[in-house]
């Protein structure tokens, strides 16, 4: 099944609300994306405070958030103008200053070496043209600049957890379906290719998966379509851990040469 973006277009808040899956990103794998993170700003030398920080496909600024209160300035942008109308009501509800921007990955609308930093977080298995994000990427960091990314592999474990069981049977699904689609993940080695091609130098790439054991989360995923918990809560329950396993999800830096 293609991926169906025009789910960041429904109506309503499908970001912050508890009680929908988008929310888990939240608690279950923004832990581990900030650690690792924070990690990599440090391995740089990399303050934060004062950057400019682009998130790419920022969706309803659930990291661009995060980003923030870092001291960043943070640039968030996505092509569903529904998700940045959240992410903007939001943000101004927390006492942010985000810029938000709806715009599109391959289409950037930020000027040429504007960027320190950019983040790329459950974009890129979802983009029409990877080469063209990528580049685009490229072209809005400065020189030395920072790239901070993770994404979904295209491996048998991958089609497990995150189709069959997170889309495809009824008794465990818990995300919209057509959310992802197996034959738009990417490889380490297709990404590494890519962000070579437009001088982005990868120097690390460490893996993402669920911290509980397969019963678990299956008794957890049980839990959440009986509704006896909220997606917060599985999420929590479910949270994510950095490993060295790359066959589920995995994130990485790179740095323009």
């Amino acid at each position: 099944m293609p991926v169906d973006n025009t789910i960041y277009d429904t109506p309503g808040d499908i970001w912050w609300d508890e009680r929908q899956p988008l929310y888990a990103i939240r608690t279950a794998l923004n832990p581990a994306r900030m650690s690792y993170f924070r990690a990599a700003f440090t391995r740089q030398g990399v303050d934060p405070s004062g950057k400019v920080i682009v998130d790419v496909g920022c969706g309803g600024g659930l990291l661009a958030e995060e980003l923030a209160t870092l001291g960043a300035h943070v640039i968030g942008i996505d092509p569903a103008a529904a998700s940045v109308a959240t992410a903007t009501a939001h943000a101004r509800r927390s006492g942010l200053d985000i810029d938000y921007r709806v715009g599109r990955g391959e289409q950037l609308p930020v000027d040429d070496g504007a960027a320190d930093v950019v983040c790329c977080v459950d974009v890129l298995e979802h983009v029409d043209d990877l080469d063209a994000v990528i580049g685009e990427t490229a072209r809005v960091l400065k020189p030395g600049g920072l790239y901070l990314f993770d994404t979904i592999n295209r491996t048998g474990l991958s089609k497990l957890v995150m189709i069959k069981l997170s889309q495809d049977w009824a008794a465990t699904a818990w995300m919209p379906p057509g959310l992802h689609d197996w034959d738009q993940f990417i490889t380490p080695a297709e990404l590494g290719a890519a962000l070579a091609r437009h001088g982005l130098h990868a120097s690390d790439i460490t893996g993402m998966a669920p911290g509980v054991s397969p019963p678990a989360l299956l008794r957890l995923l049980r839990q959440l379509k009986k509704g006896k918990i909220s997606h917060a809560d599985f999420g929590r329950k479910a949270v994510f851990t950095l490993t060295r396993d790359l066959r589920i999800s995995y994130l990485g830096q790179a740095v323009k040469g």
